[in-house]
């Protein structure tokens, strides 16, 4: 790891064929009226004009701007190559699609030179639609002042990658990011929530997140294969129970029926080893399965997974279900 330079915020942006919105993202720290600052461009191995614009954005901003190319890992890998060079106190991963609001540091160092048990400041976050005016409200729970991830996270990623400034000292105890190719950056939080990492709000706008017609991690509507769920679920659960999460709180009831859903997805997939492990880490997290749970696992031995499933699934839209009577709205609802 670089030596920690006090007061220098480094600003990790990992990309993937995205040339405009690089430069916009680029452009979106420049502004800031905070320095110093130094900006690491992560390139995920793009095949595009991505790597010319990297190198150009370089050698524009000398001693600000530094490009490295990666081979495509996915958006984990990348950030942890730019962390590991990054030399600031506090650090903002930015996504490449995205764009920094100009007192975004300002604002958010004070909130955490004020709170100086607080690890990460977070602030609200604005969502621009193609073709939409901006929001005027607050997207997620970006609105809300909350001091920890936990229990929130078991609901919902409740804001994005670019809402929170962190401090290096938190990111150096969470450790390498995941390679897990999609939620890496949920994985990531509830490592911080499950060190206490205490949290700094500030009631304004401090970023803009793109929706847009070309993809988004969450967007792209695979989301993760069912052996990476079983990773990002166990961890989840994990990183939950570590923070103090019990089976009573309602959050984890809502995660123990939410995972139940996904093992019942997995065995329509065909992949019964997944789905055995999901059902077998939601009922865990109940701490006693529910009726439905113990009558669908008895199910899957008399007729299998995958059939199990289906039934299993008519059933559940007949009774208007979706995850459990526990459920709980995630944080994007209205």
């Amino acid at each position: 790891m670089a030596e920690c330079v006090p007061d220098l915020v480094s600003t990790i942006i990992p990309v993937y064929n995205r040339p405009a919105m690089l430069r916009q993202a680029v452009d979106s720290v420049l502004a800031q009226t905070w320095r110093p600052i130094e900006i690491i461009i992560a390139d995920d191995g793009s095949t595009d004009d991505t790597t010319e614009v990297g190198k150009t954005l370089e050698q524009a901003n000398p001693g600000v701007v530094r490009y490295l190319w990666n081979p495509n890992r996915g958006a984990g890998p990348a950030r942890e190559s730019g962390r590991q060079i990054a030399r600031g106190e506090f650090i903002q991963y930015l996504d490449s699609d995205d764009r920094l609001w100009p007192r975004k540091f300002e604002v958010q160092i004070a909130a955490l030179r004020a709170n100086p048990d607080c690890g990460i400041a977070y602030g609200q976050i604005r969502l621009c639609r193609d073709g939409e005016p901006p929001s005027e409200s607050p997207h997620k729970w970006s609105g809300r002042k909350l001091e920890t991830l936990f229990p929130w996270l078991l609901v919902d990623r409740w804001w994005n990658t670019d809402a929170p400034l962190w401090r290096r000292s938190v990111c150096d105890r969470i450790g390498a990011w995941s390679d897990l190719r999609y939620s890496q950056d949920w994985e990531y939080d509830a490592r911080a929530g499950a060190l206490g990492v205490r949290l700094a709000y500030c009631p304004e706008f401090v970023c803009d997140q793109s929706h847009h017609a070309t993809n988004r991690q969450t967007g792209s509507g695979k989301w993760l294969a069912p052996a990476a769920k079983v990773i990002f679920f166990s961890r989840l659960f994990e990183h939950a129970t570590s923070a103090g999460m019990t089976a009573d709180a309602a959050e984890m009831r809502h995660f123990s029926r939410w995972v139940f859903s996904h093992s019942r997805q997995c065995a329509v997939d065909g992949d019964a080893e997944s789905a055995l492990a999901l059902y077998a880490l939601a009922a865990r997290a109940a701490a006693r399965p529910s009726a439905d749970m113990r009558a669908y696992r008895l199910m899957t031995a008399i007729v299998g997974w995958r059939n199990a499933s289906r039934i299993s699934g008519f059933a559940q839209g007949l009774l208007g279900r979706r995850h459990g009577r526990f459920t709980r709205k995630q944080s994007w609802m209205t």
